[in-house]
């Protein structure tokens, strides 16, 4: 099928390639003449596993093709997919004038009918304005608009095999031709019949994902009711660690055995500095924003977020009562990026720490293997080491503010030796603190005992540490 992608930022990318990929013919197109440019000489401008040679393989194949004409990528198109990006306002609703424009563009230019596809994450209501839009702007009688919502779920460093492994399939639609013409787009990935790539060969096999056909309305509620749930899961868990730290008991056992029952399951019950990224935190907001202008008091989402907001405060006052005075300490960071195998540092927990660290008069040495360069544009103060040992070369601090499988297998034993103070301040709890004390590191995390700590508190079933690679 001829498809194109409107907006070639990270979701409009995936989608696109994955597209492509299962056999489509795939046009993007992006109002940002530098990143058609630099797609085309097969620069992806963001790091996601399995992308950049997934997109590679695809352009040298030609069933994936960018271009900065707009008009020539809605005119080709028997299907368009927005993708455009819908960034917080002020007052915390998604802002929609992308999506608008989009839509004027395709109401001018369409000369035949097309299925238009919501990608990008909206408050419900959005695609009756979308319809509503198109036709008012709609330039030649004899064209149809279709519109159908099909939110993305790509979680940031698994997006590809979030494409090509789905759980599921939400669509949206409101009449037989746009179900059926979703159903043959996702076809190959709901009857598993295309050839997982090469670099992705690995993956075990995996049962076909469920396909929800729901309403627009319907559609669009489940993506910012799905992430919002995950939202309060994660502030849950926070909660549940603080009280942790209060009774002397521990957030690793208390979560690892509430997440063994079904109904709770393990997943996002991971005390920390909190969420962050560009997905959670917005949708939180304008799920908020759109239960009050329903009239509905969505308290415990409101809750959520203040718990979340909450946690780079507390972080910080464990590193001010740690070091007691933080003007001219040295500060080493291990991690940048909002999580693991991404560079993306949008609403990053890391930037606020460093901001506060400068403003109190710490000179602060950073380390992240994705994600220096893209910070060091926002936070050019800072000096970046291009391996994590410099960060620790007679550090007073050591502060881990992103979960990378990496820092668990580092040489705790050598950063021991090359720090000036040994302290090390978990924000991601990503250690095992009876480890780390008995290397003689001064420990500090989330929700977890400081004191006579043995490594037999590890429950079974979860990964215990060795004294070299001090694993959570």
């Amino acid at each position: 099928m001829r498809i194109s992608v409107i907006g070639c930022g990270y979701v409009g990318l995936v989608t696109g390639t994955g597209l492509a990929e299962v056999g489509h013919q795939v046009i993007c197109t992006d109002n940002d003449p530098e990143r058609i440019a630099a797609l085309k000489a097969g620069v992806v401008p963001i790091y996601e596993p399995y992308l950049d040679a997934m997109l590679a393989a695809n352009h040298r194949a030609q069933r994936l093709s960018f271009t900065s004409d707009a008009t020539q990528a809605v005119r080709e198109a028997e299907a368009i997919f927005i993708c455009v990006g819908t960034p917080p306002l002020e007052n915390g609703e998604a802002d929609l004038s992308a999506i608008d424009n989009v839509a004027r563009l395709i109401a001018a230019e369409a000369c035949d009918s097309k299925l238009i596809v919501e990608k990008s994450t909206v408050p419900a209501q959005t695609g009756q304005q979308l319809k509503r839009v198109l036709e008012v702007y709609r330039r030649n009688v004899g064209v149809e608009f279709r519109v159908a919502s099909n939110p993305e779920f790509l979680r940031e460093g698994t997006a590809v095999e979030d494409f090509l492994h789905p759980d599921r399939i939400v669509i949206g639609v409101e009449d037989e031709a746009s179900e059926k013409q979703l159903r043959e787009i996702y076809r190959p990935i709901l009857e598993r019949r295309f050839q997982c790539p090469v670099h992705l060969s690995g993956c075990p096999a995996m049962r076909p994902p469920t396909l929800v056909v729901t309403t627009i309305n319907s559609a669009e509620l489940i993506k910012h009711a799905s992430n919002s749930f995950l939202a309060m899961k994660i502030s849950y868990a926070n909660i549940i660690a603080d009280v942790c730290e209060k009774v002397g008991a521990d957030i690793k056992e208390v979560t690892y055995a509430m997440g063994l029952d079904p109904r709770i399951g393990p997943r996002f019950l991971e005390a920390g500095l909190g969420f962050g990224g560009f997905c959670l935190p917005k949708d939180v907001q304008a799920f908020i924003r759109l239960a009050d202008r329903s009239g509905v008091d969505f308290g415990m989402l409101k809750e959520a977020e203040h718990v979340n907001k909450r946690r780079i405060e507390l972080f910080f006052e464990k590193i001010r009562q740690a070091l007691w005075v933080v003007k001219d300490k040295q500060v080493g960071v291990l991690g940048l990026a909002f999580k693991a195998n991404t560079d993306d540092i949008r609403f990053a927990p890391s930037l606020e720490i460093i901001r506060r660290l400068l403003a109190e008069g710490a000179h602060v040495r950073a380390y992240d293997q994705e994600a220096m360069d893209k910070t060091s544009e926002i936070l050019p103060q800072v000096r970046y080491s291009r391996e994590p040992y410099e960060v620790a070369q007679d550090a007073d601090a050591l502060l881990i503010l992103t979960e990378w499988p990496e820092f668990r297998q580092l040489d705790w034993a050598r950063i021991y030796s090359m720090m000036g103070r040994p302290l090390v301040l978990d924000g991601r709890n990503l250690l095992n603190p009876a480890a780390m004390m008995d290397l003689g590191f001064e420990y500090y995390s989330f929700g977890r005992p400081t004191e006579a700590l043995t490594p037999n508190l590890v429950p079974s079933g979860v990964s215990s540490a060795s004294t070299a690679s001090a694993s959570a």
